[in-house]
Parts: structure tokens; sequence; C-alpha cells
């Protein structure tokens, strides 16, 4: 059978699949994302590196308008890192709305409690689905098996590494996975200091440490992405004495910046 037969039988077959094929549907706006963070945070000296306005936020109709945005997003069928931007974006977007939501607050360990933390409890919902924060973290972007994503994920808190001031962009994910990583650790007081022949790193190196394993472990990443004291001293191996920074959940709102 020749072509110009066989094409009217082959071309309904292939319109079929390709109506069947999930097409991912982002109404996330992430410009609007990036206009919110210009304009209700700012870049500080202190520990947290950058303070969020939670109280401008929650009055702001705009940042309404960004989570009914990503509610309305259907993600399914990303891939690469198209899909672990917009997942590293709508934990941070949903850890913001939950604090704005119960603002003011000293810590978002506030808004759970000790049967039902915050993690564990619905935060949003994204295409008709309800998530928490512990179900996008451990269920979705840990899998994904990028251990840099632990400088993206921010939890409002003083000693998480500190949020970017910019939305997560496939295009430039890597840059700023690479970025965010090399700022977390420059800071001695969460992030990496050296100290004699001892590494005082921040806590998530523990509590994920299964994660950065398979890239060399604590004193691989720090080896890679820490200032030059710590990256020297980590090179030198199993001989490194490693101990674990304390955790401090203070929120990181700006009317406790120092």
């Amino acid at each position: 059978m020749s072509l110009r037969h066989l094409l009217p039988r082959l071309l309904p077959a292939v319109a079929a699949v390709l109506i069947a094929a999930p097409v991912p549907t982002l109404a996330l706006d992430v410009d609007l994302y990036a206009e919110l963070l210009e304009r209700h945070t700012r870049s500080v000296e202190d520990i947290a590196g950058t303070r969020v306005d939670y109280g401008a936020l929650r009055r702001d109709p705009d940042w309404k308008q960004l989570v009914d945005g990503l509610a309305a997003s259907d993600p399914d069928g990303l891939a690469g890192d198209e899909q672990l931007a917009f997942w590293i974006n709508a934990y941070n977007i949903l850890t913001i709305d939950v604090v704005a939501k119960n603002y003011p607050l000293a810590s978002i360990k506030d808004v759970g409690s000790l049967w039902r933390p915050v993690w564990k409890r619905e935060a949003g919902r994204i295409d008709g689905k309800a998530y928490t924060l512990d179900g996008i973290e451990h269920g979705i972007v840990r899998p994904l098996g990028d251990p840099r994503a632990h400088a993206a994920l921010v939890c409002a808190s003083l000693s998480c590494p500190p949020l970017l001031r910019e939305p997560y962009r496939a295009g430039t994910l890597d840059a700023q996975l690479d970025a965010n990583f090399r700022t977390w650790l420059a800071d001695p007081r969460k992030g990496v200091r050296a100290e004699g022949g001892t590494l005082y790193v921040s806590s998530i190196f523990k509590w994920f440490a299964e994660d950065f394993q398979p890239e060399g472990g604590t004193l691989g990443f720090v080896e890679r992405y820490g200032p030059p004291d710590a990256a020297k001293l980590a090179s030198k191996g199993p001989r490194v004495s490693i101990v674990y920074l304390d955790y401090d959940w203070s929120l990181n709102d700006t009317a406790r910046a120092g």
C-alpha cells in the first residue's frame, strides 16, 4: 500500500495519541512571584540572609492571585529541570502562605502541634490535590535526586538556607542551585565554618545524609561549595571531625530583623 493511501488511516491514530498525551498546564505566574519577592522580601546581613514581610504579603491581593494560580496548575508531564523548578517554587510559596495565613508567629513550628506538626498538615492544593510540605519535600523533590535542592527549599526559619529572591526557572536552575548552595555554606553561622581540624556544618547534612552520600557526602559538598578554608579542610577526608550546628527555628520575618 502506498504512503498516499496509508496516511488517511494513520492520521486519526496519531491525533488520538496527541490528544491523550498529558500536557502540563502551569497557571503559576512566576513573573508575578518574582515581583512579590522583590516587593515583600529583603536581603539582610544577619543570619536569615533574606527576610520576608509576611504581614504585607497577607494583605497583598497579588499574593492570593499567585497562590490561586499555583492551585490551578497541572504539573503532570513536567520533567527534568522544569519539574524540579516547579516543585521548589511550589514548596516555598506554600511555606510562605502557611506562615502568612497564621501570622504573627514566632516560628513556623507554632502552626502545628506535637501530634501533627506543620509539615504534615495540608499546606495547599495543586490541581485539585491536597499537599503537605512533607509530601512535596520527601515525596516529590528528594526522589528527583538533586541534593542541591536542600539549599533551595526554605522552611521560613533563620537557620534555613536563605530564600532566593527570585523564582527558580528551568533555564537557569543549575546555576541558581549552585549559587544558592555557595551562599548558604558561606555563612559560618548556619552553613559551614572551619575551626582547627573541625568542620561545623548545618544540621541539614545530618538529617539528609543519605541524599548527599552518592556525591561525596558532607565533605564532598563542603569541598565543592564551601568557602576556601572549609573546602581545604574538607579535602583531607575522613580524618576531619564534623560537628552539626544547632538549628534556629525562629521566623525569618522582617519584624525581627536585627
